[in-house]
């Protein structure tokens, strides 16, 4: 996995222990980009740090209660998957804040809480390394069906898409744009983060945009890039 100016390929290329970031209904992917709005003073100190190291953390959400709602709270119980995420750009606001971005590298499963004595969270993680190699079967996601649905919700929708790029795009990037990109809620987001390989990942979109349509869901007028 290439992401900005670094390579990842094997366990030693990734920390044992990662500071994380958690953010309710924010979905990141191996290869995806997610941008973030970084205000709180923890977490801005939780930058700092990876900025001076090694550039990585974690997205990661609160655990959805039995009720359906996200945990909340200073110290919320997490979600067990996550995803690794690399600072590939970034800008100071001028009002204490910053603007970033970070790409996708892998995603992890939270082993336990580490006490490093930050004000942020740090977490020994158990990486999915398949996911460095990014060898996923994409001629085994059915496009046609996955473009069929993803058209019908945009006309349910009066949204607009970019469709030259979507032509262009193959089916890695294009299901996992797709499902970051995606209006549902957390806990559809983390099926989707949690979907074992790619033509599970794309069957879920699929069957979560198809029940959504069902329940005549629509969304302000918005295009699609």
């Amino acid at each position: 996995m290439h992401v900005g100016n670094a390579r990842y390929v094997k366990r030693e290329d990734l920390p044992e222990t990662i500071p994380v970031f958690p953010l309710t209904g924010a979905l990141l992917l191996p290869g995806g980009q997610l941008p973030l709005n970084i205000f709180e003073p923890r977490y801005l100190a939780m930058f700092d740090r990876a900025l001076a190291a090694d550039r990585l953390i974690g997205i990661v959400q609160p655990s959805l209660l039995e009720t359906g709602e996200p945990a909340e709270g200073p110290r919320p119980v997490l979600s067990t998957v996550g995803c690794i995420g690399r600072i590939t750009s970034f800008a100071e606001t001028g009002d204490g804040r910053y603007i970033a971005s970070i790409s996708g590298v892998c995603r992890f499963r939270l082993l336990d809480e580490t006490g490093e004595g930050h004000p942020y969270r740090t977490f020994r993680i158990a990486p999915f390394l398949a996911d460095l190699s990014a060898e996923d079967d994409e001629s085994s996601v059915d496009r046609v069906e996955l473009l069929r649905v993803f058209r019908a919700y945009l006309d349910a929708n009066k949204l607009e898409a970019d469709w030259e790029s979507v032509e262009r795009a193959g089916n890695r990037t294009l299901v996992n744009s797709l499902s970051m990109m995606s209006p549902f809620g957390p806990a559809e987001k983390q099926a989707l983060l949690e979907a074992p390989d790619l033509k599970t990942r794309a069957e879920t979109l699929i069957a979560i945009t198809e029940i959504f349509l069902a329940r005549g869901f629509s969304d302000t007028d918005t295009i699609l890039q």
